[in-house]
């Protein structure tokens, strides 16, 4: 982690802040059940959290993006989800001591999701973890969603320093991608919604976090 003086942490948000799975999958799952099918359970939505409507309609209809009926239930899930998004989503163990611990060594913090501003909007105003935030860029704030770098870069413009002195840490693949490729370091959140399939030490992330707090540690190391 060593480089140039770490100012700021940007954060993915759903499974790197916040634990929005059982929302997500409550969603899907009352499509689901408004059809006469049987009800899964939510950890067979989970590991699929990450990915939004795609992974929350594959779990539940087995269809992918490129499936003619997909626009149509993305859109219903969309009204689900925004009926209860609140509900039980929570901020993880630990994120409200990291955020506080990197307040008072005078970090900047901000959030990078790929969510979009229909949601996180709501989301990040409900929760009073980011009333401190310095910068919550989503998924359609620019042009661009990740993995492109631009969100990123949107966030470290808006936190008013170089996309280089920055960390981003999350739970996702084009996460790491993303940070690579804006110039931040990166470290991977091996606590969120990795699936079994997943290998973070693939992804080339600069460090791995099992829990929030070791972040601590890595920037005591920088």
């Amino acid at each position: 982690m060593m480089g140039i003086e770490t100012k700021a942490v940007l954060f993915d948000l759903d499974g790197t802040l916040i634990d929005s799975a059982p929302d997500l999958g409550a969603a899907a799952d009352k499509m689901r059940i408004d059809r006469g099918l049987d009800s899964y359970p939510l950890e067979r939505y989970r590991p699929m959290a990450g990915a939004g409507a795609r992974g929350m309609l594959g779990v539940a209809f087995g269809i992918t993006p490129e499936s003619p009926e997909f626009p149509e239930l993305r859109e219903e899930f969309f009204v689900a989800y925004e009926r209860r998004m609140l509900l039980n989503t929570h901020v993880f163990d630990g994120i409200q001591a990291l955020v506080e611990a990197l307040r008072a060594r005078g970090f900047l913090w901000g959030v990078v999701t790929n969510k979009s501003m229909r949601f996180t909007d709501p989301l990040t105003q409900a929760i009073p973890l980011f009333a401190s935030a310095g910068a919550v860029v989503s998924g359609d704030t620019t042009p661009f969603a990740k993995p492109h770098p631009e969100p990123l870069h949107e966030a470290a413009r808006r936190l008013g320093v170089p996309s280089e002195a920055c960390i981003y840490v999350g739970d996702d693949e084009r996460d790491i991608i993303a940070g690579r490729a804006a110039g931040m370091r990166t470290v991977a959140a091996t606590y969120g919604y990795m699936g079994p399939q997943a290998d973070s030490t693939l992804w080339k992330a600069d460090a791995s976090i099992s829990s929030p707090l070791e972040l601590l540690k890595l920037l005591n190391n920088a």
